[in-house]
């Protein structure tokens, strides 16, 4: 098979159009034959600002350290450029402790982020909690290095 330099250039062309990183949605007829239907495209470009990041407490506490705060800003720009959304703040616990006792310190973890990011402007309409204790660990390990990820808030935006 014999291969011109339009073709190759062509090829080319419809591979890195179908490697864009916007999502495209195609509606209306699309029969194949130039000119045969209309095809509209519509670009929806990505949600703006940083991504939610999770949150990170010491053993048996729910302060906001100085990095915790930090990620809490990043959390409300993302807020703020994204004013329609919502977010859903996940208390979690390790698993040392009751499962009663980590499901009240997953509730203080997940308002302590809460009352941070209303101070900061966001509305309490737009964020709910719940607290999952030490039911959904990321990670699964029983030791200190395990215990310090599962100790965290995760950010759910709706």
């Amino acid at each position: 098979m014999k291969h011109t330099l339009p073709g190759i250039i062509g090829a080319a062309m419809i591979v890195l159009a179908g490697c864009s990183s916007k999502s495209a949605v195609s509606t209306g007829d699309q029969t194949g034959a130039a000119g045969a239907g209309s095809t509209t495209t519509t670009t929806t470009a990505p949600v703006s600002g940083p991504v939610l990041g999770d949150i990170f407490f010491d053993f048996d506490s729910s302060a906001l350290n100085t990095e915790s705060q930090e990620q809490l800003k990043q959390n409300a720009t993302w807020m703020q450029n994204n004013a329609s959304r919502s977010v859903t703040i996940e208390g979690h616990c390790d698993e040392r402790g009751t499962d009663e006792y980590n499901i009240a310190l997953g509730e203080r973890r997940a308002n302590s982020a809460k009352e941070y990011l209303q101070t900061l402007g966001i509305s309490a309409s737009r964020l709910s909690t719940v607290s999952y204790g030490e039911e959904r660990p990321f990670d699964p390990s029983h030791n200190e290095e395990a215990w310090a990820k599962n100790r965290r808030d995760h950010f759910v935006n709706k």
